[in-house]
């Protein structure tokens, strides 16, 4: 597979904002990763007001838009005061949330967003704008979660299916070099899906087991060649659910990276997250890095 997206060290953040505390919490947790890659910030506010302009009055949109800059305003000093060397930029966007971050993200970019916002008209961002921005997006997404009063534990964790999931691999690993921290590379195999797809007879489960411990040593071998500095620890886990193993593990960890498996949305319409994902992305214990998968989410079942 083909990148489609650049490495930590090379992409800048792009924040999603509405008023609400979570994405206020998203916009400085945000900073501190534009800092840690010595890129920009960029905040986004998407008001939607040219989506509205036929249902709403003149004033109503003039009142949004200064409430939406007074925002975009608030939060770069918030964001400064913080991180007083940081380059910020801001944008007030006259179109819709997903459309104004898959924008601004562009090809490069990292987008980040918080776990939930505020609804209605004058508050666009999150919750299942936030969701459709990760089923929809080309470029990585992170979703700020479990980052209120939580001590940093230096570890990042990788979330890793099989070999094409290198990529991923090597994506976490470079943000666990910018954080100076380690690497937990975790693969998680559902014996009793293995057992009904692969074979018929439960004698196999030691073969099925050997086969999940290759994949896992390739993938941890590969990074470890490729980041020889890096503290590097790989585990295999069985369980009935793929989803409880990585946010228990999210537990443990500053940061949660995986690939943005999607299915197709409802009536074969649009793209949304697969179960496992959306589940960790619900209930992870810290922030969540997607990378999408090009090409081979549609059909994909976690």
């Amino acid at each position: 597979m083909e990148n489609a997206f650049r490495t930590p060290d090379t992409s800048s953040v792009v924040v999603g904002v509405d008023g609400s505390e979570p994405a206020r919490t998203a916009a400085l947790w945000a900073a501190g990763e534009a800092v840690r890659r010595n890129r920009p910030l960029h905040i986004v506010y998407a008001a939607d007001t040219d989506g509205r302009a036929l249902y709403v009055s003149v004033e109503t949109i003039e009142r949004v838009r200064a409430d939406g800059r007074e925002l975009l305003d608030d939060t770069a000093d918030a964001v400064q005061a913080e991180y007083p060397g940081l380059h910020v930029t801001t944008e007030f966007s006259r179109t819709d949330a997903v459309s104004s971050l898959h924008r601004a993200g562009a090809l490069h970019n990292t987008v980040v967003v918080g776990n939930r916002g505020y609804g209605g008209f004058e508050s666009l961002m999150l919750g299942s704008v936030g969701l459709d921005v990760a089923a929809s997006a080309m470029t990585p997404v992170i979703v700020v979660r479990g980052v209120d009063g939580a001590e940093e534990t230096g570890t990042v964790l990788a979330a890793v299916r099989d070999e094409n999931d290198l990529l991923y691999a090597r994506y976490a690993a470079r943000e666990a070099e910018l954080r100076k921290g380690s690497l937990r590379i975790l693969h998680v195999w559902n014996m009793m899906e293995s057992v009904g797809q692969v074979v018929s007879m439960l004698d196999d489960v030691d073969e099925i087991a050997g086969a999940h411990a290759e994949v896992l040593r390739a993938v941890s071998d590969a990074v470890r060649d490729e980041f020889p500095d890096l503290d590097v620890r790989a585990d295999a886990e069985k369980s009935i659910t793929v989803a409880g193993v990585l946010v228990e593990g999210s537990r443990h960890a500053d940061l949660l990276v995986m690939g943005g498996r999607r299915v197709p949305g409802s009536l074969g319409i649009g793209r949304s997250l697969g179960r496992a994902t959306h589940s960790v992305l619900h209930h992870a214990h810290c922030p969540v890095l997607l990378i999408p998968r090009m090409g081979s989410d549609f059909g994909s079942r976690s």
